[in-house]
């Protein structure tokens, strides 16, 4: 039982932690002169996903290649069967065509991508390295693209942002640097910088009680940390996406729930496993490069497929996510 409360207990740091970090960070790149398109693109679209960054880099720390790469594979799978699934309930998703095609063949091609580094190399600093390197080609692109006033519609990294400026202003929140507006001088930017240490400080000690408390669990339940990593803390970890596109669709804003899903994969992928091949290089588990892997490429493939044909996606199709989500998770679990 308390290998499973500080699991739960890591969740919540790991999320608490993000909004401080993000907030912070924020704040602070504002008060220094940053525009806002920048900051939201870098360091809000790294902020949202550092939840998963930090579990996937402890977990390969601590030599627990299951959980580092079953969180970045599992995320991807759980944000779009299941995290569209359940938006697309709550509301049909609208799509812009144009814009799903670059967003969403680039989520397509990183995962066949990913699945092709799992067939033939480890995940080691030059992998990275060029995972890292493309992150920054999209966000130049996605920065040039808004800055355009985004002909082809707005970047999946942009609607990313969108979606979790959105919960904010579901809550009547304010961000850090609206809610430190009156101040000035060197106590504005010491202020919201401070957040950003503290929540960077939560989401560690977060990620280091989640990986320990998960490896626990799967030790004693006589399950592997691979399927852990696919399931347990990948969904975990995918909480505040679930939260930012299910706002997005309460508030009739599909292509933004969409965007959402569409950018964090881009991110899982290049960003977290980049970071992660960086400062703790590991394998691919044999298990995830044979199973998991392709079944990632396969659902992103049918989320364009879906999307593009109709222009939409409509509530049975929502519905049949959440079910091929339930076989995934039967196929998978040991029984």
């Amino acid at each position: 039982m308390t290998d499973y409360l500080l699991l739960l207990l890591g969740f919540a740091l790991l999320v608490a932690g993000g909004e401080l970090l993000v907030r912070g960070a924020a704040g602070t790149a504002e008060r220094l002169g940053m525009s806002p398109l920048l900051i939201g693109l870098t360091l809000v679209g790294f902020g949202t996903s550092m939840p998963e960054l930090v579990t996937s880099v402890q977990a390969s720390l601590s030599g627990s290649p299951g959980i580092a790469v079953g969180n970045i594979v599992g995320s991807n799978i759980a944000n779009i069967l299941l995290i569209l699934g359940v938006s697309t309930l709550i509301m049909p998703l609208a799509v812009k065509r144009k814009a799903l095609v670059r967003d969403g063949g680039l989520v397509l091609v990183t995962a066949a991508l990913f699945v092709g580094v799992g067939f033939f190399l480890p995940l080691d600093r030059l992998v990275g390295t060029v995972f890292l390197l493309g992150l920054a080609g999209y966000l130049y692109y996605a920065y040039s693209q808004e800055k355009a006033d985004a002909p082809l519609g707005h970047t999946a990294a942009f609607e990313k942002v969108e979606a979790h400026d959105e919960v904010l202003a579901a809550g009547a929140g304010r961000t850090a640097a609206e809610a430190g507006g009156d101040r000035s001088g060197a106590v504005a930017v010491i202020l919201p910088l401070a957040m950003a240490l503290v929540g960077l400080a939560v989401i560690v000690a977060g990620g280091k009680l989640l990986v320990d408390a998960a490896s626990a669990i799967a030790r004693g339940a006589g399950i592997s940390e691979t399927v852990i990593g696919l399931t347990v803390v990948a969904v975990g970890t995918s909480l505040p996406e679930l939260v930012t596109s299910v706002v997005a669709a309460l508030r009739r804003h599909g292509d933004v729930a969409l965007g959402n899903v569409l950018g964090s994969n881009i991110y899982n992928i290049l960003g977290i496993g980049g970071v992660t091949a960086l400062i703790a290089p590991t394998t691919i588990p044999a298990e995830i490069a044979r199973f998991d892997n392709p079944v990632m490429l396969g659902v992103s493939l049918l989320l364009l497929i879906v999307a593009y044909t109709g222009r939409r996606i409509a509530r049975i199709e929502g519905a049949f996510m959440l079910a091929a989500y339930g076989l995934y998770l039967f196929a998978v679990w040991p029984v």
